[in-house]
């Protein structure tokens, strides 16, 4: 069954192709397309074809096949033009994204380990300071809450701390400014120039500047990971002091863009559902009980990977939020004409430059493979207390079920140390304090980063938060 040229579906905007009803609603579209048109297809969206795989059986071949199916120099072209960056060029810049792809070494293995101390040590500092401020009842916006708590952690855990007395204060500026361009993000990932979205230029230069060798150089304590880009900027002459700084922006961006969204949306769902909160709960007094550890804000909590990893409500509890909030498309582009082979003696003939794309938000969603969906069900990734891993359609075990972080050569590289912080606020705010929402209100997934990561809320909501008492 060679499929030479998948079904094509232009749109009616010559250029824009269907890219005005794929921002709309990219699931229901894909979704729509594929019950017409089966499980591949092709889409003219912005001035490119993109061909879909639907089938996540047939995700292997596209994952495997690294050497002709590209991401990174996309990757590039895109954050080059969205953070200010100049392409890393081979000629200018030689062996400049290897390099920097070697430094992600530090975010696994032993050095995750000393990196993930040193987040949940700061970590313990924000909440300790929020619970001398929590006197009694405490009611907040949950989004902004999560935002300066995770902003402020990963902030002093990659970069160091600010040693100003108001060095709290320089962290809340970058952090209120770091929102605004990020509410940008979606608009200049979609190749819209930054002259035409109002102040974000003057905000990203501002935020650039911050990150310049003489105010860097100031800051304490920071990570082995960000040591090592530094040192590796150093050594080419034509990458300038802005260059420079806009490339520490963009690895803030990446280090805390999706992480943030994502913890609302574990602990917007675990305040939902009291079940979920009071399992996740139970798990965690019983590991700080059984490894002889006090809680409360005067207590010095320490976990290691082993009791990180083995907290599996937890897990569980996380990974069901980032199957509902997680919406990224997964690109390759291909290098050259040729053939991709398919499952079932399917073909697709691609020409150099075609786009490939996996859409994994449809898996999360399909009910074959999750029941119900559109439910939250803490516990759906356990099986008999332990972790569950075997997740099946039409009777056949899948490789891939859950993709938060991408795949294969697009693997966000963060993802382990970024899964511990989560994990980490959620510890802490459960050990330290009683929690609950205070508005009835349901909140619903933004689509406007549909295909780009994790989705933002709609709206905000407020809870309250008090000190456990610690009998």
């Amino acid at each position: 069954n060679i499929i030479d040229k998948p079904p094509l579906i232009h749109g009616w905007i010559p250029f824009l192709g269907k890219a005005l009803v794929f921002r709309k609603d990219a699931f229901k579209f894909l979704v729509d397309q594929q019950k017409k048109l089966g499980d591949i297809f092709t889409v003219y969206i912005a001035g490119r074809y993109i061909t879909f795989i639907m089938d996540p059986f047939q995700y292997v071949y596209v994952i495997r096949n690294s050497k002709q199916l590209e991401f990174h120099e996309f990757a590039n072209k895109m954050a080059s033009k969205t953070f200010d960056y100049p392409a890393l060029s081979k000629a200018k810049f030689p062996d400049l994204k290897e390099n920097l792809h070697r430094v992600y070494q530090y975010l696994q293995g032993k050095p995750l380990d000393i990196i993930s101390d040193h987040m949940m040590k700061n970590l313990q500092d924000i909440f300790e300071w929020k619970c001398s401020q929590a006197t009694d009842w405490e009611t907040e916006k949950m989004y902004k809450f999560c935002c300066s708590v995770m902003f402020e952690a990963s902030f002093v855990t990659l970069y160091g701390r600010v040693p100003a007395a108001d060095g709290h204060k320089v962290i809340s500026e970058i952090r209120d400014k770091f929102i605004k361009f990020d509410a940008s993000f979606p608009y200049l990932a979609a190749n819209i120039p930054i002259e035409l979205l109002g102040a974000t230029k003057r905000v990203r230069k501002e935020l650039i500047h911050h990150f310049l060798v003489q105010n860097m150089t100031k800051w304490l304590g920071g990570s082995k990971v960000v040591q090592a880009r530094q040192d590796l900027f150093e050594k080419y002459e034509l990458l300038g002091d802005y260059d420079k700084a806009a490339h520490h922006f963009a690895f803030l961006w990446a280090s805390v863009g999706n992480t943030i969204p994502a913890t609302f949306w574990a602990m917007y769902y675990l305040l939902r559902h009291p079940e979920a909160l009071a399992a996740v709960r139970d798990e965690i007094d019983h590991l700080l009980q059984s490894t002889g550890q006090q809680r409360g804000p005067t207590y010095n909590i320490h976990l290691s990977r082993e009791q990180l990893d083995n907290l599996v409500y937890l897990e569980s509890a996380l990974n069901e939020s980032l199957r509902m909030c997680s919406s990224s498309m997964n690109i390759r582009i291909s290098q050259e004409d040729f053939v991709l082979k398919l499952e079932g003696d399917q073909e697709v003939s691609l020409r150099r430059g075609d786009w490939i794309a996996l859409y994994p938000q449809i898996l999360h969603m399909d009910p074959e493979v999750y029941e119900d969906p559109k439910e939250y069900k803490f516990d759906r990734y356990i099986e008999n207390g332990k972790k569950k891993t075997t997740f099946y359609k039409a009777g056949r075990k899948l490789k891939y079920f859950l993709m938060p972080f991408g795949s294969g050569i697009s693997m966000c590289p963060g993802r382990f140390l970024a899964m511990n912080e989560m994990k980490m606020f959620l510890f802490l705010l459960l050990s330290h304090f009683d929690v609950e929402l205070v508005e009835k209100k349901t909140v619903k997934l933004d689509n406007s980063r549909m295909g780009l990561g994790i989705l933002l809320p709609n709206v905000d909501i407020a809870f309250r938060y008090k000190l456990r008492s610690l009998e």
